[in-house]
């Protein structure tokens, strides 16, 4: 758990999956990424489904909600799953929280590694049975109508339960679900995917980066993925927002980082930031609150 200003902030997750190393670095050449990451016999590397859960006063804030537990067999060889994983409820209450805790969920897009324990059961009802769950407008209109490329990406059965229930708040470029937590759009994985600033107060702030840096190893300009819609674009959001999370001190939060996922931005040369991590206590032992 870490204290940011009013805020309690616990890092959360849904277990490890493999991507094509190729496909998570684009064209950045394989002798250059794999001295960060390890791929395995087929090329894979790990990569995490973090969540973060935010704590102020009364109200309980989850952003994001890994993979779910709908993927078979077929599903879980291709993506590297391993059995026994401690999957994202179970963590939240190792983290010292019940589901029904949960006031707030924000989505950030809504691709399946993102938002797949939203709903659950057949038929799916909503996870997290007192929140609100928050999405922005345009990455709903685009899940409900994908094209060919990022078809693959969606599945509905994430979201549409949860219209059906009532839960969804809608917001456009940027949505303030609790005091000190803003979503703001920023293209460039695809058109309508936020980043996340948070603000406790007293001068303390953090980002959740989402996959604008899935990565610590995606911190220079031009790393970027495979699966990005708008390459120039995702490198000049980079662009404008690494400086400003280097020279402010933001807590940086990386959603896919499997070994060192929070960190401070330093410049180690012009143009090119590096993550001094921060240590954090283990996840799996919960918080006294």
């Amino acid at each position: 758990m870490i204290e940011l200003g009013s805020c309690r902030l616990s890092l959360v997750d849904d277990g490890d999956y493999r991507l094509d190393g190729g496909a998570v670095f684009s064209a950045v050449p394989k002798v250059m990424w794999e001295e960060y990451k390890t791929p395995d016999d087929f090329n894979r590397i790990r990569m995490a489904t973090n969540s973060l859960l935010v704590e102020r006063g009364s109200e309980l804030l989850l952003i994001d909600t890994g993979i779910g537990d709908r993927g078979g067999a077929h599903f879980r060889d291709i993506f590297g799953m391993e059995d026994g994983a401690t999957r994202l409820p179970e963590q939240i209450r190792q983290a010292g929280y019940e589901l029904g805790d949960v006031t707030h969920v924000l989505l950030t897009h809504l691709h399946f590694d993102h938002c797949g324990w939203n709903t659950q059961g057949d038929p799916p009802k909503p996870t997290f049975p007192k929140a609100r769950y928050w999405l922005e407008r345009g990455e709903v209109e685009h899940a409900r109508h994908p094209n060919v490329r990022d078809r693959s990406s969606y599945d509905p059965v994430n979201w549409e339960p949860l219209f059906e229930a009532g839960v969804v708040e809608l917001f456009d470029d940027q949505g303030s679900p609790i005091e000190g937590v803003e979503a703001i759009k920023v293209p460039g994985h695809n058109a309508d995917m936020c980043i996340v600033r948070l603000d406790g107060g007293e001068g303390e702030e953090a980002v959740w980066w989402t996959d604008l840096v899935p990565t610590a190893a995606h911190l220079p300009y031009p790393w970027i993925m495979g699966f990005d819609l708008f390459p120039v674009t995702i490198m000049e959001n980079k662009q404008k927002w690494l400086p400003r999370a280097a020279e402010a001190g933001w807590l940086c939060f990386f959603g896919h980082e499997t070994d060192e996922p929070v960190g401070h931005l330093v410049e180690s040369r012009p143009d090119r930031y590096s993550s001094e991590p921060v240590s954090l206590p283990s996840r799996l032992e919960g918080d006294e609150r």
